[in-house]
């Protein structure tokens, strides 16, 4: 057996929010004793951006901005100095408070496509010149607050309503006007500020429709923005999308829309100097010469 580095948390979900202190322990399970010249906890968070390949190039401005963003970082010891492990498992105990560097801010743990907002402890074991060094890295999850001000609980007055009509379209592409369908779908949202850890509700209505309906989905979308006053790049992409009705739906039925957001590849709506992450839901509705009905609905998520 190979001498093992690893960390545990003592928190099993690995989720903090800051100024909450992060404990833990660093094992090592040395089949041997083994001598070390030191034990090293780097911590840090960053944010960090990208450009697509169509907005490479556009921008001389964007390169400077692009740079990572570091959130925090900070190295502690946890052993002091060099000394030697016996043989079998050795429990290191380390604590830190989560707290951002001067003039910066925590976000929400993001993976996105062009923007990536990371958490994670890097464990190094210096070993003598003959000896291979041992390194491990974990993640964690930081979920920050919403300001008391945008949490707000839904209401009657919170209700998004809709109504999509042939009047309502705005793009046609490849058929005029006149070559699409008569139909009448109306329904509504429960709110367009959605908390995080809930459900986003709603439901929609077939009034009427000449043609017959394939399917019917409900797409998650992330808005990311990249750049600075000289210029910027926005770019939307699909995070999920769920079928929430299949075949040609009776009319005047009453279809509940249901989405759970998930971990990770959802944040709060986050602003930075640099950077913008948003969010939208698409209501597709496919008909059967394959035309496509779509209604846009921006959300703000909060926690």
């Amino acid at each position: 057996m190979n001498n093992v580095l690893d960390i545990k948390l003592k928190k099993i979900d690995k989720i903090y929010r800051p100024g909450s202190k992060v404990s833990g322990n660093v094992v090592i399970n040395s089949k041997d004793d083994m001598s070390h010249s030191g034990v090293t906890i780097v911590v840090e968070g960053t944010v960090q951006l990208q450009l697509s390949s169509k907005s490479v190039g556009l921008f001389e401005a964007f390169y400077n901005s692009l740079k990572p963003i570091t959130l925090m970082h900070y190295t502690i010891s946890v052993t002091n100095g060099s000394g030697k492990f016996q043989a079998g498992i050795t429990e290191l105990p380390f604590e830190f408070t989560l707290e951002p560097l001067p003039n910066q801010q925590l976000y929400d743990t993001y993976h996105g496509v062009f923007v990536n907002i990371q958490y994670s402890i890097k464990c190094d074991v210096k070993r003598g010149i003959l000896s291979k060094d041992l390194s491990k890295t974990i993640e964690f999850i930081v979920e920050v607050p919403s300001p008391q001000k945008d949490i707000s609980k839904p209401t009657p007055e919170s209700i998004v309503t809709f109504n999509i009509t042939p009047d309502s379209l705005v793009n046609f592409k490849k058929i005029s006007k006149a070559d699409v369908p008569t139909f009448k779908i109306s329904g509504g949202l429960v709110s367009a500020i959605c908390n995080i850890n809930e459900a986003f509700q709603g439901h929609m209505v077939i009034e009427s429709a000449d043609t017959v309906i394939k399917s019917v989905e409900l797409q998650l979308v992330r808005v990311e923005t990249c750049g600075c006053a000289d210029g910027y790049a926005r770019e939307v992409t699909e995070i999920q999308n769920i079928q929430i009705a299949d075949g040609d739906i009776w009319r005047n039925f009453k279809i509940p829309l249901y989405m759970v957001f998930p971990r990770l590849f959802t944040c709060i709506s986050t602003a930075g100097k640099t950077f913008k992450i948003e969010f939208e839901v698409n209501l597709v509705i496919m008909l059967e010469d394959g035309h496509l009905i779509t209604e846009n609905f921006p959300i703000k998520l909060v926690r």
